[in-house]
């Protein structure tokens, strides 16, 4: 790079190109002889800037600024998406801490700093950026102070480190010596020119345009070059609360895309935790000022990985059997929708609840890891099939007492008095990489916990570490509760499976033994599952009856309460059987259930019928985020009840004039003197009959229409009148007896009485067409921000802390 103070019209340089580290060396020489060719260099500058118009010396005329001040770095991260590169900034919290950690550090040892409410740990020196719950590629770490902006960028880029030293170099040196139209020439043909403290312009060579521009004013139009993060256009984000008082785990459904823009579960729960936070911010503000509120923590649970990954060789085997025609449709079916066939076979249907089980219990012991002085609950939330894999599992948790729980979950998970990693190496041929094992003190416990890619940094090839990996895995987390015990509140099975059970030759045990063997070797025929009056039908009571059956996994933990989105448990419960949900029945270790969905869902089901058939009740609305209703649904309910009046007295009009017409006419007048009667001229006393009916029939007929063309205004003095009663009724005395409450009505013990079905309110786009929004309304539940409120509420309403109404 040189830099110099510009060029003569149509020569070379007056002087030789300066170094910038020549310029800080020795100032007072270089800007001498720059001073000496000033009036040379005029001209030449002109020319170098194209772009220079009457704008750029408007510029040039204002004062000069302050003496120079070191730029304020600030540290950004990168995201590649769609084949671009965007740059984030962290917030103000974890930049200090990066740049502290930047000037303490030595040269040799790295420095490691959590970031993002130690969701992500960078390494300083090396400028990368690493996941810590869920595996995801590294990314590029900047310590920014200079930026550019093209003509067709849509926001500020921060030039790499050395670039950037560069032009802070020769910003000070501009600044100092009070000498401008400077310019900087890179060994890569690009130019920047310094005219002022607030025009700085960056021309890149004609060989980096991009081909098809032709114009000589296209080729040579320069970047915005600016100064530190304050003179940019960047939102920067709040820095999180350090405290969490709760901790979420988020399961996913069918596919590995969660939402119409095809993004992944770890990219829709940073949108759920962004939601919660900022409705923290604005719902809990007082409670977050005295220090009563800290944040609610949500990470993802992802198991559609392991099922289609090389360790069930499922992907394969469907392939194989897929025609080619429609490629893309049958490629979205196999990797989506059959993921609900997966979960009603038994031998894959265990696959995924142990990668759940499994998944579930890691992050949570990592947490637990880096929050050591956490002592909230958690909670679980599914969406779509993930809430049944979680009421399936929730169902088949194990009471017990604390102590025994975690011993037997906690301390020792893997039985190491049974079986030692030595003795798994054995048992699987692959002895030879035991010292690789432990020279990393990794016991089963510990392996257990490892992703794929920690066991391939240490060397060990493809096959062998898919085996051990597999092997682990089922060791710790299924084989300790293959016996699971019917979960309590179910009744018994039907009488015909303890019949064939007792006439059986074999004792339960040797039963159960083959069972297992049987759903080891994937034999997925002969399959009976059992059903309960109330509960779940999947239980692995079926293993002491020689059926083919699941063995779910316990958790680690007593979940507090259960939040399904968009949920067809309803649905497959009624498949499986099931008919009926005891009221008296609720999860053995979980006391809270909410089943929450959109009211165009084609997926969601509700519950509370199920328990309460008798009783038609309407699902709980959502309030809005904002603390009222949508004003469609104010307007729809408002017409609803206008129609309903004017059918009313549509109907009782119609009522009326159809009894009068239902009436027989009779003879209003006796026959006068020299008249004939009635018998003797039938044919005049039917028409005056007719006559008198038609009479009525006109009178019926108008005060019908007066009944309809006043009736707009009638209604508007009732609602009126209804209002002025409100008021009344607001301004009265406080000492007035209120009127009584509705009694609250218990829906059975899933969330303990209160109720379980709890509705969105569409939006008004929405209610124009309910099948054009039906997949999007199933896909809605990771954006909504009255879904978070939910949570939070229930959440920190057990913590008793109120919900504040936000300022409008």
């Amino acid at each position: 790079m040189s830099f110099s103070s510009g060029e003569q019209r149509g020569q070379s340089p007056v002087t030789p190109p300066v170094k910038v580290q020549d310029l800080l060396n020795n100032p007072g020489h270089n800007v001498t002889a720059e001073r000496a060719c000033m009036d040379q260099v005029s001209p030449a500058l002109d020319e170098a800037s194209p772009g220079s118009t009457s704008p750029f010396e408007m510029l040039e005329m204002e004062p000069v600024p302050a003496p120079y001040q070191k730029v304020a770095p600030h540290w950004f991260f990168c995201k590649r998406a769609d084949d671009n590169t965007l740059w984030f900034p962290f917030s103000r919290e974890d930049s200090d801490k990066l740049e502290n950690a930047h000037n303490a550090g030595d040269d040799e040892s790295e420095v490691v700093v959590a970031v993002d409410g130690e969701r992500y740990d960078v390494h300083v020196k090396q400028r990368k950026r690493y996941a810590v719950y869920w595996e995801q590629a590294t990314t590029e770490v900047r310590r920014c102070t200079w930026f550019y902006k093209g003509d067709k960028d849509t926001r500020f880029l921060p030039y790499p480190e050395d670039f950037s030293n560069s032009l802070e170099d020769a910003y000070k040196i501009a600044v100092t010596s009070d000498e401008w139209k400077t310019k900087l020439d890179f060994p890569t043909g690009e130019t920047v020119i310094l005219h002022n403290p607030k025009l700085i312009m960056h021309y890149q060579p004609l060989g980096m345009q991009e081909d098809w521009i032709s114009s000589p004013s296209e080729q040579t139009r320069p970047r915005t070059v600016k100064r530190g993060v304050d003179n940019i256009a960047v939102e920067i984000p709040d820095g999180e609360p350090e405290k969490v008082d709760h901790l979420v785990f988020m399961v996913h459904g069918i596919g590995p895309a969660c939402d119409l823009r095809f993004r992944s579960i770890i990219q829709c729960v940073t949108d759920f935790r962004n939601a919660s936070l900022s409705l923290l911010a604005s719902h809990y503000k007082n409670a977050q000022l005295e220090g009563k509120v800290g944040r609610v923590e949500f990470l993802p649970v992802n198991w559609h990985s392991a099922l289609h990954g090389d360790a069930t060789g499922v992907d394969e085997d469907i392939h194989r059997i897929t025609l080619p025609s429609i490629s893309r449709l049958r490629h979205f079916t196999n990797d989506t929708l059959l993921d609900l066939f997966f979960y009603n076979s038994p031998t894959y249907c265990q696959t995924i609840v142990d990668t759940v089980a499994s998944e579930i219990n890691r992050l949570h012991t990592l947490f637990k890891q880096r929050h050591p002085a956490f002592k909230g609950e958690m909670s679980v939330v599914g969406h779509s099939l993930g809430s049944l894999i979680l009421f399936d599992m929730l169902t088949n948790q194990r009471t017990g007492s604390e102590s025994s729980r975690g011993k037997v979950l906690s301390e020792d998970p893997c039985h190491p008095k049974h079986d030692t990693l030595e003795q798994a190496l054995t048992r699987l041929g692959l002895q030879q990489y035991l010292p690789t094992l432990q020279a990393e003190n990794l016991d089963l416990e510990s392996l257990a916990l490892c992703q794929e890619n920690d066991v391939k940094d240490l060397g060990i090839p493809l096959g062998p570490r898919k085996k051990i990996l597999k092997y682990v895995r089922r060791k710790c987390f299924s084989e300790d509760y293959k016996a699971t015990r019917q979960p309590k509140g179910l009744q018994d099975p039907p009488q015909g499976s303890a019949t064939s059970e007792d006439n059986g030759n074999s004792s339960p045990g040797s039963e159960a033994q083959k069972a297992q063997l049987h759903r080891t070797q994937s034999v997925t025929s002969s399959v009976d599952y059992e059903y309960f009056n109330m509960g779940i039908g999947q239980t692995s009571e079926g293993i002491a009856k020689g059926q083919v059956s699941i063995n779910y996994p316990q958790l680690a933990f007593h979940p507090q309460t259960f939040f399904a989105f968009g949920s067809p448990i309803g649905m497959f419960l009624t498949v499986r059987g099931l008919k009926r949900i005891d009221p008296n029945y609720s999860f053995p270790t979980c006391k809270s259930f909410y089943n929450i969905y959109h009211p165009y869902d084609p997926v969601a089901y509700r519950i509370e019928p199920m328990i309460i058939s008798d009783v038609d009740l309407e699902p709980m609305l959502i309030p809005h985020h904002k603390g009222r209703k949508r004003m469609h649904l104010e307007l729809k309910d408002s017409l609803t009840r206008m129609s309903m009046d004017l059918k009313n007295n549509v109907l009782g009009s119609l009522r009326s004039a159809w009894q009068s017409l239902a009436r027989l006419p009779v003879a209003a007048l006796p026959p006068v003197d020299g008249e004939p009667t009635v018998e003797g001229n039938s044919q005049e006393t039917q028409a005056l009959g007719a006559l008198c009916a038609s009479a009525q029939r006109e009178e019926k007929t108008g005060d019908f229409w007066t009944k309809v063309i006043e009736w707009p205004r009638a209604l508007h003095r009732h609602y009126l009148q209804a209002a002025e009663n409100e008021e009344a009724e607001f301004k009265a005395p406080m000492d007035q007896p209120e009127p009584a409450e509705q009694p609250e009505i218990k829906v059975g013990m899933l969330n303990g009485g209160r109720r379980i079905d709890h509705v969105l309110q569409e939006k008004p786009i929405e209610s124009f067409n309910e099948y054009l929004f039906a997949i999007q309304s199933h896909l809605c539940y990771w954006e909504s921000e009255d879904t978070a409120l939910l949570l939070l509420k229930e959440i920190y309403d057990k913590l008793d802390v109120t919900l504040e109404q936000p300022q409008q």
